[in-house]
This record gives structure tokens, sequence and C-alpha cells, in this order.
């Protein structure tokens, strides 16, 4: 299902390419907001930065990463996501691997409650 479009709490994601190989999603993350911080059992993902600034928990550490810089996250990384900005954050995620399902979502803490 490509072009699929969700609202969530912390902004949007649209599904532009959904194929058995890989996955791409455009992400918007609206200011003040940040993305559960989880992991994958099934897929690897890159994230590319195309508009504003990301800070980025990545097995706890946090890294700061503006527009053009590209995000590596390997399977079973713990990751999140952080609008500390005033504009919405947009990235492209490309997920690979061997299942893209949203399933495959293993939440270790979570704003909105869920966990």
């Amino acid at each position: 299902m490509s072009n699929y479009k969700e609202t969530r709490p912390w902004g949007t994601f649209e599904n532009l390419l959904d194929s058995k190989s890989c996955k791409v999603k455009q992400i918007i993350v609206e200011p003040g907001q940040r993305l559960s911080y989880q992991y994958h059992q099934k897929r690897n993902e890159v994230w590319v930065i195309i508009e504003g600034e990301a800070t980025i928990t990545l097995d706890g550490v946090d890294i700061l990463f503006k527009k053009n810089q590209i995000v590596d996250i390997p399977v079973q990384t713990k990751h999140r996501v952080h609008n500390k900005g005033k504009i919405p954050l947009r990235f492209i995620e490309v997920q690979t691997g061997t299942y893209f399902g949203e399933d495959d979502i293993v939440r270790l803490e979570d704003d909105y409650s869920r966990l």
C-alpha cells in the first residue's frame, strides 16, 4: 500500500513505497514532540533529514542531526527522535529487512501511553 497517510499524536507519516524488499516513509514530527523510545527486531532504518533539526537518541546517546544528514539505525538499536525546534521536522525513512509491519515496534518509553 503506497501513499497511505496516518496521523499520530506526535505528527504524521506517509508511506511512499511499500514493497517486499523495503518500505519508504515521509515522517513529520511537530515542534516539541517526540516518538517512542523503541527498537525493531526485523528491520533496519536509515533516516535522511529533509527539514528542521532532530535530536536522535541511539542506544541512550543523544545526537543532533540537521538537514541533509543521514542516520543509520541497525536492527535492535534503541532509538527515538525528538523535535526540539520551532518548525516541523521532516525526514525520509527507508526500512530494509525481513518485515515492515507496525507491530515490529518494541516500545520502551512513550509520551502517549502506548506501551
